[in-house]
């Protein structure tokens, strides 16, 4: 179904279902997947691949170009999932470069005034609060949640089932399953029921816990040496704690602490 208002390229691919609302406009080389649904007022431009049962408000403006000044007009991506939801005013841009996407996962949630710069790299089950700003390149893993009016620096890393509290400002990458939060950010402590809500087991947190303790209760401490001590006694059979050492020791911009 697609109103009579709406400006739709006839090079756009719709899957079965699709359902556009008023004033919306799709630009060519758009491909949306089955049952997805655009309000109305929706813009998505650029080649950006969708998969089924995606969901926009008025005013999202996805797909479009990105904003970085080093771009050359060459063809660029955007890559979405499955059964996202993007509400009022949100922006996607696509990638600088033509060899890899923006790229989204599926089941995420992106309130009012969010937006995704270029070559960002998503997950899934992930909620960007209203007026969450991500900047170039960042990277955000399965379950994280960004409070309101939150911005993250480019290229930095937000771990997997970490929470950002609101008016954040992130400057290092988030360490996963902690909460951050404050301008300069802190890591306040671990986010404990989110695991719970997630199906973590009370030893799986007790093992995360005893982590946080050694890595981050104590702010001054030398992180090197604390990761070697967690090392060598919390790898081989805590996945979970060899996740958070990974992350760390892979980590280009530092970490939150």
């Amino acid at each position: 179904m697609i109103h009579p208002t709406s400006i739709v390229s006839p090079l756009a691919t719709l899957g079965r279902n699709v359902r556009i609302g008023p004033y919306c406009v799709i630009g060519a080389n758009v491909e949306l997947g089955d049952d997805c649904v655009l309000h109305s007022h929706v813009v998505i431009d650029g080649h950006s691949k969708f998969g089924r049962g995606n969901e926009f408000f008025p005013f999202a403006v996805i797909g479009g170009k990105t904003q970085d000044l080093k771009y050359t007009g060459d063809p660029t991506y955007l890559e979405v999932g499955d059964l996202n939801v993007f509400r009022e005013n949100t922006t996607v841009h696509r990638s600088t470069h033509g060899d890899g996407p923006t790229r989204i996962g599926s089941h995420n949630l992106f309130l009012c005034y969010s937006h995704v710069a270029h070559d960002c790299q998503l997950g899934n089950h992930i909620i960007l609060s209203n007026s969450v700003a991500l900047a170039g390149h960042v990277e955000v893993g399965d379950h994280a949640i960004i409070s309101g009016v939150s911005a993250v620096h480019q290229f930095c890393r937000v771990g997997m089932h970490s929470m950002i509290g609101g008016l954040a400002r992130v400057v290092q990458d988030v360490p996963p399953f902690m909460i951050v939060e404050g301008n300069p950010s802190q890591t306040r402590g671990l986010n404990s029921v989110g695991l719970q809500r997630r199906g973590f087991t009370e030893d799986e947190i007790r093992e995360i816990k005893t982590a946080y303790k050694k890595l981050f209760l104590k702010k001054d401490a030398n992180l090197a040496i604390a990761l070697s001590s967690l090392k060598a006694t919390h790898t081989g059979d805590t996945p979970h704690v060899r996740h958070l050492i990974e992350f760390i020791e892979n980590s280009k911009r530092g970490v939150t602490r």
